[in-house]
């Protein structure tokens, strides 16, 4: 069977590779040289950046979720962190890992268990984003959190989890009637069209479920490539961003990428209790999905692809259209749940701004320009001095007549 991808070194999966937990808050401090969390763990009492961005208020005007089903899919969550305990549905839960994964058994179809076991905390983290509840002692909030979560274990710390299990997660997903579906995981390697697993999407999808999906940490390198299952058509996958709304290092770029959401410095709940921080695409896409859930309760009639094209269109982007790194851009929940639009099956790049008519103004009345002056004043000043010449030869014109008849004439005398 083939692996999904799974780091047991960081205690993570494939968002997790290679980035260890780092305190935050007021555990940083009794906790300085020691780099990864610890379940239970401090509470956090700062509120995360990624929710400072975003006026909660209004956010929940119309709903926090409330009834809206949520399959994580992913190491189990944990129900006894005290934000997650009114979130979880024990009875819908199912865990698909082997019963002995040290003997190295493969999973089998039988859920053995409800789900709420983690011994790793990625899935746990991934449900607090969603749903969890507020707590008095910390600042730290899920972005619905009235949804119910339906938790689904298919993978551990030792990585049994397989293409196969994942597939059977999604099937029984759809039995328990779950409204949206969060993966936070991806396959090692390319799948094609002819798996279990695209089949079990494509069932999803029929039962108009929201399937969503992180696209990797394999981006540090820059390479175009595609990650499964975000990558199979219908699915919306969600690549990370930073505080600057510009992609994670590490998020994984590609033409199947679809929407971006805040993946650094994430701060979730981890199990036994309080939050740790963590980095990855794996916490991105519950991002998304908590705003997925806002809408889906907000409004009940719209399809599937509805609610995506509606989060996409609504993303903040700085241009037109999508692109391989931020897709159609950074989520923007505020604008996703008070933009009245209606959306279409697909979103659309944005229409340019028609140009601004010309304003109405009446001719600027200069005043006279320096050449003009200059020309007057020379004008001026030519016609004073002709005046003045010709004043001054009729003056001596009148003065020599006078003398001429002052002058005795000889003859008569």
């Amino acid at each position: 069977m083939r692996r999904l991808n799974a780091t047991a070194a960081a205690l993570a999966l494939t968002a997790g590779a290679g980035i260890l937990y780092v305190p935050y808050g007021p555990a940083a401090t009794a906790r300085a040289d020691d780099r990864r969390c610890t379940f239970p763990s401090e509470p956090i009492v700062e509120q995360p950046w990624s929710l400072q961005r975003v006026v909660l208020d209004r956010l929940w005007q119309d709903t926090k979720g409330e009834n809206v089903r949520v399959a994580v899919i992913d190491s189990g969550v944990d129900a006894a962190n005290p934000q997650l305990a009114g979130a979880v549905d024990k009875a819908a839960g199912a865990d698909f890992t082997p019963e002995d994964p040290r003997e190295d058994d493969e999973p089998t179809r039988t859920s053995h268990g409800d789900g709420t076991t983690d011994t790793v905390g990625h899935g746990t983290k991934v449900a607090g984003i969603i749903a969890a509840r507020p707590d008095e002692a910390s600042g730290f909030v899920g972005l619905a959190p009235g949804a119910v979560i339906i938790p689904v274990r298919q993978n551990d710390e030792h990585g049994n989890g397989t293409v196969e299990s994942l597939a059977w997660s999604i099937d029984h997903a759809i039995d328990q009637d779950a409204d949206i579906i969060n993966i936070s995981q991806d396959s090692e390697k390319p799948l094609s069209d002819d798996t279990t697993l695209k089949a079990a999407i494509d069932r999803a999808l029929d039962e108009n479920i929201v399937v969503i999906a992180s696209v990797g940490n394999d981006g540090a390198d820059g390479e175009i490539k595609k990650t499964y299952p975000a990558a199979y058509e219908g699915v919306l996958a969600v690549a990370a961003s930073d505080r600057n709304n510009e992609r994670a290092f590490f998020s994984q770029a590609g033409d199947f990428v679809g929407i971006a959401a805040p993946g650094v410095d994430m701060v979730s709940t981890v199990p036994g209790g309080g939050q740790c921080v963590d980095n990855g695409t794996s916490f991105a896409a519950p991002y998304v999905a908590g705003v997925a859930a806002l809408l889906r309760a907000k409004y009940p009639d719209w399809k599937a692809p509805q609610v995506v094209t509606h989060l996409q269109q609504t993303a903040e982007r700085g241009i037109p259209g999508p692109d391989p790194y931020l897709g159609w851009g950074v989520v923007d929940p505020v604008r996703a749940l008070t933009d009245p639009t209606v959306p279409g099956e697909a979103p659309v790049p944005d229409e340019p701004a028609p140009p601004a008519p010309a304003p109405d103004i009446p001719e600027l009345e200069l005043g006279e320009s320096y050449a003009a002056r200059a020309e007057r004043l020379g004008t001026y000043v030519l016609l004073t001095g002709t005046v003045v010449t010709a004043s001054v030869a009729g003056t001596a014109l009148i003065l020599r007549d006078r003398r001429r008849r002052r002058t005795v004439n000889p003859a008569k005398l």
